[in-house]
């Protein structure tokens, strides 16, 4: 069977596990481990079939909760960046009983835009998919460019989430379409709204994945949970943004139980 890769860094009794977004690896975290590891004992994920977690097959969205779960600590807060975000809260779903509290970062219950619902167009991320087998590359590049789009530092944000996909194995196409379609396919809205678990939702409001008219519609649907919105920042708030994200985090976490 094929094992996880998983860094931990940090000590103490309060875990917190950080997963990445799409095409990318656990090393997009290093940007602000630094901070974090000074409150918490971090596990930062390569999702199955990305960096260096080889060997897996293209997965749905309940199969990669219930792999990364797997092997995680039984007790610990969950912080998932856009694909990531769809995990973490699939996990927080699942196991409620192990999930001190959830943290998404530029995520959504659902990315696809509908006729009343912000979010990516269904044929880009179809035009995405039939570009990974003509320019894989290429096609990796251009979605990281989209996540920075916009900021004030955006070719050097570019510049680091592209360092950070090819300094690790990079995903199979195979595994690459197959997260494009938990994106294009995954509805998590109506499910979230039983959520037990407490919950804090950080966007950029830069952001053109998932645009922050998002933010009434989910402050409406999920009341118990709490928003922010990083002023500048576009889709990757922890990179353009280590400073204020990485307190935002430790506040939240304050309030959980260990």
């Amino acid at each position: 069977m094929s094992t996880l890769h998983r860094e931990t860094i940090g000590r103490g009794d309060r875990h917190l596990v950080l997963l990445h977004g799409w095409g990318l690896n656990a090393g997009v975290w290093h940007c602000i481990s630094n901070r974090l590891s000074a409150h918490f004992c971090l596990h930062l994920v390569d999702l199955p079939g990305y960096g260096h977690s080889q060997g897996f097959p293209a997965m749905t969205l309940p199969e990669m909760a219930a792999r990364v779960a797997a092997q995680a600590p039984a007790q610990a807060t969950w912080l998932g960046w856009s694909l990531g975000g769809l995990v973490a809260s699939q996990i927080a779903l699942d196991s409620p009983e192990r999930v001190n509290g959830l943290i998404s970062v530029a995520s959504s219950p659902r990315f696809s835009a509908e006729a009343d619902w912000p979010g990516i167009k269904p044929e880009t991320l179809t035009n995405f998919q039939q570009q990974l087998s003509e320019d894989f590359q290429r096609t990796v590049e251009r979605f990281l460019a989209l996540q920075t789009l916009g900021t004030d530092s955006a070719r050097q944000d570019a510049r680091a989430l592209k360092s950070v996909v090819f300094e690790r194995p990079v995903p199979t196409e195979e595994v690459l379409n197959g997260g494009l379609e938990i994106l294009k396919t995954a509805d998590l809205r109506s499910g979230m709204e039983a959520l037990a678990v407490p919950l804090l939702r950080i966007y950029g409001a830069l952001d053109g994945l998932v645009p922050r008219n998002i933010i009434p519609l989910l402050d409406e649907r999920w009341p118990a949970s709490r928003s922010v919105l990083i002023d500048k920042a576009a889709h990757a708030p922890f990179i353009s943004h280590p400073e204020i994200f990485s307190q935002q985090v430790i506040d939240f976490c304050t309030t959980l139980r260990p």
